[in-house]
């Protein structure tokens, strides 16, 4: 059974910085894709982007493309998010996922995530 938990959340101003880390148990980690989601007061929890099991290659969400990059250190179990050029509209709770079954690719769609952490909250203020 894999267990995720995330850290890093926060309050930052807008155009600010933010890393999230998630810290992965059980299972075999390097073999799954990770990805982060998030999900704002009253809307549907949105995919954010992902990784690769190797770390090689990366997918992101159009709204976050070019402000955030992820990146995993299959030695300490690790995956991060880090967060830059912050906007308002950033302001969700955060969420680490674990792919549903090994070596897959360019999954968004969180039912095709099975392992989830408690979330983070992350607020930008304008």
């Amino acid at each position: 059974q894999v267990q995720l938990v995330e850290s890093g959340g926060g309050l930052v101003q807008a155009g600010g910085s933010l890393r999230l880390s998630c810290a992965a148990s059980g299972g075999t980690f390097s073999s799954y894709s990770m990805g982060w989601f998030r999900q704002a007061p009253g809307k549907e929890r949105e995919f954010v982007g992902a990784i690769s099991w190797s770390g090689g290659t990366t997918w992101y969400a159009d709204s976050v493309k070019g402000r955030f990059t992820i990146s995993r250190d299959n030695t300490k179990n690790t995956v991060v998010l880090q967060m830059n050029s912050l906007k308002p509209e950033d302001t969700a709770v955060y969420y680490c996922a674990a792919d549903k079954s090994t070596y897959n690719l360019y999954r968004v769609d969180a039912y095709d995530y099975g392992y989830w952490g408690q979330g983070t909250q992350v607020t930008v203020s304008s």
